[in-house]
């Protein structure tokens, strides 16, 4: 569906990047632009409404990090009849092109990059945006219909999404993640699969491997990816990752670490094998590729204990599948920050034998409790900073210390990203400046 903005009052809540975007976006076409977002640092901004409930509008556009569970202003606009769109689906609506939409738990952001890149190797006009940090509605006017738009898609932005519908689909994965967000477990599957629509020819791929999102709607034009040997599809047979009788890539080849970033590349090749993309282009792709920081990203050296920063494990899936890929042998991890209403128990219900277990932040106390309860000995903390100083200085060889929260970061930091730089500095005296604009 296509709107036609000319002259229409629209009204944009959440003034992060996406909310500007939105704004940039609608003003381009023609729309009449209010504001408004319930930080009150955005009040003298131009065009600012100070009671958008006083008023009528013909549209409603919603950035991701406006909550709509419970918010009042929403509940209004609702009983109004009032039109509400995400920002993603404002974006869509004027991009041109093939879209290849990404979400799932984990893995999102790789994903996205790799599929990024192995699509500019192939040499197709391709825009990486979304969730990843562009904004689909800054790039939407750039595009024509010979361009790729490669979307990292979160559950925030499908929450709100009315019309999204993408060319090209994949969930990666489905486990507890923001149920203070949405509820409940399965509304968040809910919301996630709502990336498949009922679009006429959409590509669908999808994980072989989680039970969950193997369970969802079933159609012809699956494409499976898998860690195991599959009949068709892309999938692992001989260490090496195979399309159908293709050879893509050895896995001795990738240089990517962990067993989570092997699933990472099964679903990137599956997205360009779609779309016909050569086995030796995507090679080359990933052959050259790097990992986006702070996920499960190898840092270094310390008096022998070798230092993992995997702050962007912002859930305990995450965390346990970082926790599967460096085993659990001379492991010194840190847990905590703020929990997203998740439950601790998956991670010390496995028998792992941890070396240290170091809880720290807001969920630190429940953290220490959940752990106590299966036997082990934890030590708590304060902040991270406190728990990254702790593994520091009793950095001993052998060891493996590793950052993986199972938390969001926002006790204590701006993000997983601000989060990780600092426990790079704390271990290393390295700090790359993060510009947090949303």
């Amino acid at each position: 569906m296509k709107i036609n903005f000319k002259g229409k009052k629209v009204l944009v809540y959440g003034m992060g990047i996406s909310g500007q975007a939105a704004c940039r976006l609608l003003h381009n076409k023609g729309a009449c632009v209010s504001i408004y977002d319930d930080e009150e640092r955005f009040i003298n901004t131009f065009n600012y409404e100070k009671n958008p409930l006083l008023k009528n509008y013909d549209v409603v556009v919603v950035s991701p990090g406006v909550k709509l569970l419970g918010n009042q202003l929403i509940t209004h606009f609702i009983m109004n009849k009032t039109l509400i769109i995400s920002e993603l689906d404002l974006g869509a609506m004027f991009c041109q092109g093939k879209i290849i939409a990404i979400t799932g738990t984990n893995g999102k952001t790789t994903v996205t990059s790799l599929t990024g890149e192995i699509f500019k190797k192939a040499g197709k006009k391709t825009f990486v945006c979304g969730n990843i940090g562009l904004p689909i509605c800054s790039i939407a006017e750039k595009t024509n219909k010979n361009s790729f738009i490669v979307c990292e898609v979160s559950n925030f932005q499908l929450e709100g999404s009315k019309f999204f519908s993408a060319d090209e689909v994949t969930i990666l994965n489905l486990a507890p993640d923001h149920i203070d967000r949405h509820g409940s477990f399965e509304e968040y599957v809910r919301v996630k699969s709502k990336i498949i629509t009922n679009k006429r020819k959409q590509k669908i791929v999808l994980n072989f491997d989680d039970n969950l999102v193997n369970s969802l709607k079933k159609s012809k034009k699956i494409l499976y990816f898998s860690k195991k040997l599959l009949n068709k599809g892309v999938f692992v047979k001989n260490n090496a990752i195979y399309h159908n009788k293709h050879k893509i890539i050895s896995l001795n080849d990738i240089p990517l670490f962990g067993e989570k970033n092997l699933e990472n590349v099964l679903a990137s090749v599956a997205l360009a094998v779609q779309y016909k993309i050569k086995p030796l282009v995507i090679k080359n792709a990933i052959l050259g590729f790097s990992a986006p920081s702070h996920r499960l990203e190898y840092l270094g050296n310390l008096n022998g204990a070798s230092v993992f920063d995997d702050s962007k494990a912002t859930n305990i899936s995450a965390s346990v599948s970082a926790i599967n890929s460096l085993g659990d042998q001379g492991l010194v991890l840190l847990l905590g920050g703020q929990n997203k209403g998740c439950q601790f128990d998956e991670i010390f219900n496995k028998e792992y034998n941890f070396e240290k277990i170091l809880c720290f932040g807001q969920a630190g106390q429940e953290i220490f409790d959940c752990a106590t309860k299966y036997g082990y000995s934890p030590m708590l903390f304060p902040t991270m900073k406190a728990a990254s100083y702790y593994a520091k200085s009793n950095a001993e060889q052998g060891q493996k210390i590793l950052l993986a929260p199972a938390c969001a970061s926002f006790d204590e930091f701006a993000s997983y990203a601000v989060r990780g730089e600092v426990f790079k500095e704390i271990m290393f005296g390295t700090f790359e400046k993060i510009e947090m604009s949303q």
